[in-house]
């Protein structure tokens, strides 16, 4: 797959998610998937037991996409996670092997004030 493709199915991916089809969302899962949460210190193995998390996690959030960016077989996206009034923005980054995502990491963090002491040298957004 090139590289509109790998960043079609990432989109596909977020949307299945969306959906919470988790069948059609693992079938772009490769079997030796490897997902990576570094804040939570947790490594999933496994298409089935990445699928197995989404399936079971209480309170899925809603989601809307953000920048989608792809490079060969690298795609990273932005994501802003709504668990119920709580919200995060997330990265994550894909690895693609076979015309399948093999490796994603991801990383959370929720917004923050920004302090006013660095006013006058950004912009608002």
């Amino acid at each position: 797959m090139g590289e509109q493709e790998n960043r079609q199915a990432i989109e596909r991916l977020w949307q299945l998610m969306e959906k919470q089809d988790w069948d059609a969302a693992g079938a772009l899962v490769h079997d030796d998937f490897v997902q990576e949460w570094p804040q939570s210190g947790e490594r999933i193995r496994g298409r089935e037991n990445s699928m197995a998390i989404n399936r079971n996690y209480p309170g899925f959030p809603k989601q809307s996409i953000g920048r989608i960016l792809a490079g060969g077989d690298l795609v990273t996206s932005e994501v802003t996670l709504d668990y119920g009034g709580q919200v995060y923005k997330g990265v994550s980054i894909f690895e693609f092997k076979d015309g399948k995502i093999i490796r994603e990491t991801d990383y959370f963090a929720q917004p923050f004030q920004a302090p006013q002491w660095r006013a006058q040298w950004v912009e608002r957004m």
